[in-house]
């Protein structure tokens, strides 16, 4: 029999409708019993089983007071001390809390690194230093990534004893964005993003930083470091790329353009994968050997599939997940990583991330005098590769789907905005006839370009991997939208600093962005965030192959008017919103003997803290 999860309207009342299609004949009159076969051998003895499962509950959170200024982000934990550090990227510092009480943490201390890493330099040719981006703990020490305030520059990764004392910092890659410790603590890894400047004029390589920790973090230098470049990937290279790894034409090099976001370590810390974000890639790399040993293309999510259906408009009148002819590149923003049967599994969380360089000018004429190509409200727009599909026939290109006529009557019908018109996608991608047009240079299509295939940013759900082959094993399909859609009604797709609901359907709709693995009871659990709508997704994937949702927890109050709020100085009341990284803390661990789960929301600059409760099923 087959189930199909059709279009759900949205207003005061919820409605969802099931559609059950499938034919069932009659049974056959029972023959006559066969013989006994033998009997089978009998079973070992055992105790009885009891079923168990984990539950959320909302305990507390911390308030900096600061709204949609990215004042809590990346957070991690010590034990010893029992403090969270959490990256307060509005003030540039690490923010130190007190978590002896989990239920109100309480602001310690913070750390202005960049001051600390000049007070401190031999040298004095320390340049001027931005925002802290990451930090890590192991142990009795803190890993904490900085990037210099000219982006494009190298950044530093700057170490401390978890009391705060400074010790060292080496200077890592162009824009460190994520940094980690290997498991068994003897190795410092970066990733290092390597982002182009507003007017794309300067593009440094993204790369791989590995700092050699093992003889402690209080003398490092210049030998301790080592960086992993991309060049090998590079034209006439000794290397090559898998298959779907997207690379700008505008880039000037392969290296050039892989730009590594994120970082998970196998437990054995020998191998080492990072996440390439806007190239729909992964780069596996071989710690031991220092080297980049892969790049593997992640390929594409096919939403015309029954279960990978998503809400496309935001014009559409409400809840609207259905089939359509779009490719959703996976795009991961954080993920994690565990074992499974002598198997290491990645789980990412696929938000999608368009790539958009722009700079500053009064009017046109200013931004065309930068070389730009296009001006909206004093953006100057030097190279943009996202377009909504309503938008692609007025720059003279066209769409010619060879599947249309399943999702609408005629083209007309499909690009309207209720429909596919609002979505956007891929500029570069499954487009073919480009020749001689800007598209190479500003990302945006024109005259004599078709569009044969039309590709989503992100995938709106959470994937797992194999590490080993780059194999999808399971992906949460359409569930994200349809949960929170039976949960928030009206909250369905809001934005995560206003309530407006259906907002974000025709953009990456939840955006899963964070994700945090823990085992308890010998059961392995996924924590997903969910950057927009708000919200932590649990599932178990004990069996990588037949993950389970277990519960959606969502803290953030959606009938306020989150402005009116703000701007009243009631900013508690809202909840928290924009979680951007999940800390799990186990029984052992923890200040109060229960498991917790901590959360850094970057919009409403709150870090929350939840219980995790083990529940007997049986």
């Amino acid at each position: 029999m087959t189930t199909l999860f059709r279009s759900m309207l949205f207003g005061s009342i919820l409605a969802l409708s099931l559609i059950l299609a499938g034919c069932e004949g009659d049974d056959g009159s029972d023959g006559a019993a066969g013989p006994a076969g033998p009997a089978g051998p009998a079973g070992a003895s055992g105790t009885d089983a009891t079923v168990s499962t984990i539950a959320l509950r909302f305990l507390g959170r911390y308030e900096t007071g600061e709204f949609d200024e990215s004042a809590a982000e990346i957070i991690d934990y010590d034990p010893s001390t029992e403090q969270v550090f959490v990256v307060n990227a509005n003030s540039g510092r690490l923010d130190i809390l007190d978590l002896s009480s989990p239920s109100t943490p309480t602001l310690a201390r913070s750390l202005d690194v960049a001051a600390d890493i000049a007070d401190n330099s031999d040298s004095g040719t320390v340049p001027a230093l931005g925002g802290v981006n990451s930090v890590a703990v192991h142990g009795d020490a803190l890993a904490v990534a900085i990037e210099a305030a000219n982006r494009q520059d190298n950044g530093y990764v700057a170490f401390y004893q978890t009391d705060g004392t400074f010790l060292s910092a080496v200077v890592a890659g162009a824009l460190p964005d994520m940094v980690t410790y290997s498991p068994d603590g003897n190795t410092v890894l970066v990733a290092n993003e390597g982002e182009p400047n507003g007017d794309y004029s300067v593009d440094p390589e993204g790369s791989i930083t590995l700092i050699d920790v093992s003889g402690g973090e209080g003398a490092l230098t210049a030998a301790n470091v080592t960086h992993l470049r991309f060049t090998d990937f590079n034209s006439g290279g000794s290397k090559s790329l898998g298959s779907n790894v997207r690379v700008a034409a505008k880039a000037a090099s392969v290296a050039q353009d892989l730009e590594p976001e994120y970082i998970s370590v196998s437990s054995d810390s020998t191998t080492a994968w990072a996440v390439l974000q806007e190239n729909n890639a992964l780069a596996v790399i071989d710690i031991p050997g220092r080297e980049i040993t892969a790049v593997l293309g992640l390929g594409f999510k096919d939403h015309a599939l029954l279960g990978n259906e998503l809400d496309a408009s935001n014009r559409d009148g409400g809840i609207n997940i259905r089939e359509w002819p779009l490719r959703g590149v996976f795009m991961p923003d954080g993920f994690d990583s565990y074992e499974y049967a002598g198997v290491t599994y990645l789980v990412t969380a696929n938000e999608g991330d368009a790539r958009e360089y722009l700079t500053d000018a009064a009017d046109l004429a200013e931004c065309n005098a930068q070389g730009g190509f296009d001006f909206d409200d004093g953006d100057c727009f030097h190279y943009l590769d996202e377009i909504r599909v309503g938008d692609i026939l007025d720059t003279g290109a066209t769409i010619d789907l060879p599947n249309l006529t399943r999702f609408a009557p005629d083209l007309e019908t499909l690009v309207s905005n209720e429909n596919l018109g609002r979505i956007k996608v891929v500029g570069d991608l499954g487009v073919t006839g480009c020749s001689g047009n800007s598209i190479a240079i500003t990302g945006q299509p024109g005259p004599g370009c078709v569009y044969e295939g039309l590709y989503s940013y992100g995938a709106r759900s959470f994937s797992i991997w194999n590490g080993g082959t780059g194999e999808l094993v399971f992906d949460s399909g359409s569930d994200f939208e349809t949960i929170t859609a039976q949960r928030l009604g009206e909250g369905f797709n809001a934005s995560n600093d206003d309530n407006e609901g259906d907002d974000r359907s025709d953009d990456k709709g939840p955006e899963p962005e964070a994700v945090e693995i823990a085992t308890l009871e010998g059961r392995t659990y996924a924590f997903i965030g969910l950057e927009r709508v708000g919200g932590i997704m649990v599932y178990d994937i004990t069996n990588p192959e037949a993950a389970t949702f277990v519960q959606y927890i969502n803290t953030r109050d959606f009938s306020l008017d989150i402005e009116e709020e703000v701007d009243a100085g009631n900013l508690s009341a809202v909840g928290d919103l924009g979680p951007e990284a999940i800390k799990f803390i186990s029984a052992d661990d923890s200040p109060s003997g229960e498991p917790l789960l901590i959360v850094g929301n970057e919009v409403s600059g709150t870090t929350a803290v939840f219980t995790v409760s083990i529940v007997s099923n049986g």
